[in-house]
């Protein structure tokens, strides 16, 4: 029998096997949730299904999405992502993740862990939301509103409120699993 997923992964194998290996699934590892930071922002404008085709290219061309190795990159290895066809070649999302990364590891030398710091605003639980249509989930909330002014404020760039929505969505922050999932239903 087949598996019931969520309505925008559902016959997708690309989305199916993020939705069930991956999304709504609690994160707390620093690499992985920078990782997710970034595909997120690089989203911004896209379609999802469009990163997750081209998450092989950006983790290879991204060092792994390594954040130390990020934010030394210099102008020659800017010109040359810009050249890489794999890859999203926008420059302001580019130089957004340089910048990202740097201010990823302030914020950990600031607080333990970006891990300590971001899942803080959820008091360190997800938050399951019982939503039964697609339709009902938000593409916002206050909560995402505020930690996505939060990290603007640090210092973050191409982090807006529904790139964050989806972040925590993504990292199992928030857990909008709908009720006829096959996810929700294993609880």
């Amino acid at each position: 029998m087949e598996k019931i997923r969520c309505d925008w992964a559902q016959g997708k194998e690309l989305e199916e096997t993020y939705h069930d290996e991956e999304w709504g699934t609690a994160e707390h590892s620093d690499q992985k949730l920078f990782e997710m930071l970034i595909l997120e922002s690089m989203q911004a404008g896209l379609s999802w299904s469009t990163i997750l085709k081209k998450r092989g290219t950006l983790t290879s061309a991204y060092d792994q999405f390594d954040y130390t190795k990020i934010a030394e990159y210099t102008q020659e290895k800017i010109d040359s992502l810009l050249k890489d066809p794999g890859i999203i070649r926008n420059k302001l999302k580019i130089n957004a993740t340089i910048n990202n990364a740097q201010v990823f590891m302030r914020i950990q030398e600031e607080y333990g862990s970006f891990d300590q710091f971001i899942w803080a605003y959820v008091d360190g639980t997800p938050i399951k939301n019982r939503w039964k249509e697609v339709g009902e989930v938000p593409a916002s909330t206050e909560l995402s509103d505020k930690i996505s002014k939060d990290l603007k404020k640090k210092g973050f760039k191409f982090l807006g409120t529904t790139t964050v929505y989806a972040f925590m969505q993504a990292t199992g922050m928030v857990d909008d699993h709908l009720a006829h999932c096959f996810k929700r239903q294993e609880e």
